[in-house]
């Protein structure tokens, strides 16, 4: 069982800056890939951004390619989600999750049921 706490989230002016944290619980947590969601008042979980269990490869939804940049320590069992040009539309709680799936190394699971263990979230608010 793999637990994930989520850190970092905030209220913030349009053009501004965030970095999100998950911390893991697992001690295997290097092979799990991991990935960023949203969701937002009223609408479904949507993939943000994944990276791969060595963190060689990262996969971004188009919304934030450019702006937001994942990235993983092993040694210390983080995650973190540096997003830049926030926008009014990025409002929505961010959820840490992990994959187990023992796949392609370079393959990043961007489905929700990909995922099998799941943070609490935390709220991130862009004011305009």
């Amino acid at each position: 069982q793999v637990q994930l706490t989520e850190s970092g989230g905030g209220l913030v002016q349009a053009g501004g800056s965030l970095r999100l944290s998950c911390a893991a619980s697992e001690r295997s947590f290097s092979s799990y890939g991991m990935g960023w969601f949203r969701q937002a008042p009223g609408k479904e979980r949507e993939f943000v951004a994944g990276i791969t269990r060595s963190g060689v490869g990262s996969y971004y939804d188009d919304s934030v390619k450019g702006r937001f940049t994942i990235s993983r320590d092993n040694a210390k069992k983080m995650i973190s989600l540096k997003m830049n040009s926030l926008k009014p539309e990025d409002t929505a709680i961010y959820y840490c999750a992990a994959d187990p799936a023992q796949g392609p190394p370079l393959k990043v699971a961007v489905n929700p049921w990909e995922y099998h263990y799941w943070g609490q979230g935390t709220r991130v608010i862009v004011s305009s």
